[in-house]
């Protein structure tokens, strides 16, 4: 059995997908919430296998509520479920822990498909979803040709010797956000801790 929680500030959404998905013998809707605050003390109680949520939501919006859940439990698959199919919004979602990203015109057959491949560990992305766009932006790099355009702003941002806290009000996403991409830099970069990747963003300033 698949137990899921969906994160929508739409109830009319939240009851067409729990209609759609009642008769699926093995995914069970175990929780529902209209805000982002919502959505993560509901998973806090229920503590499914599986979250959908939309990217804007009130109060605390679907980016921030995935980092959270996913500091505190980092086995729960989250997938987005929005209209956005901009790049910009999949590499957020992704850095912020989700390892599914679906739109809302998508059909009953892909929602099934996303829950159940990220429920064994595997990602699932839309085929609505260009990523050969993205995984190109992914790959438009640094000096060393393995940084994303994100990770280059942070790296210059550590250069000009600010904290994680003030990257992540400058950029506007969170600090969990802005510690996984220094986490990922110096597991790229080969750097063994936060004093050799600002060495390394002080040593190559001028050349992002």
């Amino acid at each position: 059995m698949i137990r899921i929680a969906i994160g929508e500030d739409h109830q009319s959404l939240i009851d067409g997908i729990a209609l759609l998905i009642q008769d699926i013998a093995h995914i069970q809707l175990v929780c529902s919430a209209t805000d982002g605050l919502e959505l993560v003390e509901a998973v806090r109680k229920h503590q499914p296998d599986v979250i959908i949520t939309d990217i804007r939501m009130p109060k605390m919006d679907g980016i921030q509520a995935t980092e959270i859940i996913k500091k505190e439990f980092p086995k729960i698959a989250v997938i987005a479920f929005t209209m956005f199919d901009q790049q910009d919004a999949v590499q957020q979602m992704l850095d912020a822990g989700a390892s599914g990203y679906i739109l809302k015109n998508s059909s009953l057959q892909t929602l099934k498909n996303a829950i159940e491949t990220v429920a064994e560990g595997t990602p699932f992305f839309d085929s609505q979803i260009d990523l050969s766009a993205f995984e190109e932006d992914h790959s438009a790099t640094s000096k060393s040709g393995l940084l994303t355009k994100r990770q280059l702003e942070i790296l210059r941002l550590i250069a000009q010797g600010k904290t994680s806290r003030e990257i992540a009000d400058e950029l506007f996403i969170g600090v969990h956000t802005v510690d996984t991409h220094r986490k990922n830099m110096m597991r790229i970069l080969e750097l063994k801790g936060k004093g050799e990747l600002l060495r390394y963003a002080l040593d190559r300033k001028y050349d992002f």
